[in-house]
């Protein structure tokens, strides 16, 4: 029995919390199916700054960054989802890019806008639509200066100069942020193939590959059920965020909704480690009689910190083929991928840098040190431990994959994985897999970053 010599009130405890964690899990998975994916937001994004950097890209380049017009393309992406569906913006986007027959112009369907400057905006489309002639005085729209990329649609609709906002400088800026957004993924991908096709010819040619000592705390499987189940579940997804989300709707009443938002998703994820941290601490100090910050009870291994950090950008390096790959397989396979984790769509139009920097902490250094903890410090040594290596691997990348809550992003989160489980074990370093775990976040964050204009 694997569960033999048990108290029961620890047996009932567990079981208590598979069947929460159960009912969170289903319940989680089934409400990302009604998460729309970032993807779209993503490509939106891209035309827009591909449209804003036409000017500076050179002409021998252009074919290769611009293959269709960029507005033509935001419009076929906009005209693929209902119009009611659309945000304010992109509803008001799609009917200044659409030709004067469109149908939706007809429609009145837009004119129940809230945003009262965009209100305004419909009048005067609905002019221009009436009458081909009509001239509108420029400065009518200064009032979306901020947003350059609609003021720059609105000079090509209303025919009026905006070379002012638009300038060489500002264009220049944005092919470089072209530039980034299309070049570093793929020299991450021409590297990772190289380095894992090195690893692999390295593995055959030795028959073997170079696995480090992984040393598990002389915890059961029950204990990992307490804790993934018990206190990553129940307490830190469940309980912990009622005391985080009031705290800071206590507390901020008269900031912007950006900076709140990402002051609860940062105090919610310091809320969620507490429990399962807490419960770690009592685990080792059950088992040592005392727990000592000193002692390296996870294998993080700091030293040599250029040996971490060299293993974990090359296991960075080496998965991101992969978790690629497996992305456009599931893109291929289904159309209109929903369940994209909201943090993404959060980080991309957030336009606050003290809320941007909140989001970086949270999911470039919080994020993956309690995650890296959890996943590869503890529940993967035990279960290769009990199971092999292999199993081990597989079932801690299923366990983490599934808590992100996110059907859509399964397949390539199983993936990433075993890439940071086997980067744990291959340098027998947890920090390396930290780096890893950070690089990869911090990279999509960098991202979303570039793709803001």
């Amino acid at each position: 029995m694997i569960f033999k010599n048990v108290s029961k009130s620890k047996l009932t405890l567990a079981f208590i919390s598979i069947v929460i964690t159960f009912f969170v899990w289903q319940q989680g998975l089934r409400d990302s199916l009604n998460r729309p994916s970032v993807s779209f937001d993503i490509s939106q994004k891209e035309q827009e700054i591909a449209e804003l950097s036409v000017q500076s890209i050179p002409i021998d380049l252009k074919k290769f960054f611009i293959i269709n017009d960029p507005v033509d393309q935001i419009n076929k992406l906009l005209s693929e989802v209902s119009f009611e569906e659309l945000t304010e913006r992109n509803k008001l986007i799609r009917v200044i890019s659409s030709e004067s027959n469109d149908p939706i112009i007809y429609k009145n369907v837009f004119k129940d806008f809230e945003n009262k400057n965009y209100k305004f905006l419909i009048d005067e489309i609905e002019k221009k639509s009436n009458n081909n002639l009509y001239k509108s005085n420029s400065s009518k729209f200064d009032l979306f200066k901020d947003d350059r990329f609609l003021y720059h649609l609105l000079s090509r609709k209303f025919d009026f100069d905006d070379s002012s906002l638009i300038t060489k400088s500002f264009s220049s800026r944005m092919f470089l942020k072209l530039l980034a957004i299309r070049l570093i993924p793929l020299l991450s991908i021409l590297i990772g193939s190289i380095l894992a096709l090195k690893i692999l010819w390295t593995t055959i040619s030795l028959k073997k590959f170079g696995w480090q000592e992984i040393k598990s705390l002389d915890l059961e499987l029950i204990d990992m059920v307490l804790l993934i189940a018990g206190g990553f579940v129940v307490l830190g997804e469940v309980v912990s965020p009622l005391f985080s989300i009031s705290l800071v709707e206590l507390f901020s009443k008269n900031i912007s909704n950006e900076l709140s938002q990402s002051l609860k998703i940062f105090f919610g994820y310091l809320f969620m480690a507490i429990p399962p941290l807490g419960i770690v601490y009592y685990q080792i100090k059950s088992l040592n009689g005392e727990f000592t910050f000193k002692k390296d009870y996870l294998q993080f291994n700091f030293f040599p910190i250029k040996h971490a950090i060299i293993q974990g950008s090359k296991g960075w390096l080496t998965i991101v083929p992969f978790v690629l790959l497996i992305s456009l397989i599931m893109n291929s396979l289904i159309d209109n991928q929903n369940g994209s984790n909201p943090l993404l769509e959060i980080v991309l139009n957030n336009n606050n840098y003290l809320s941007f920097f909140l989001l970086f902490v949270t999911t470039t250094l919080l994020a993956p040190l309690f995650e890296e903890i959890i996943f590869r410090g503890i529940l993967l040594p035990t279960l290769s431990r009990d199971f092999g290596v292999i199993s081990g691997i597989v079932v801690s990348a299923f366990i983490f994959a599934l808590a992100h809550l996110s059907l859509g992003e399964m397949p390539p989160l199983f993936v990433l994985g075993i890439g940071l489980a086997i980067t744990r074990i291959a340098s027998g370093s947890l920090f390396s897999s930290v780096i890893m775990h950070s690089l990869w976040n911090g990279l999509t964050f960098l991202n979303l970053f570039l793709l803001r204009t």
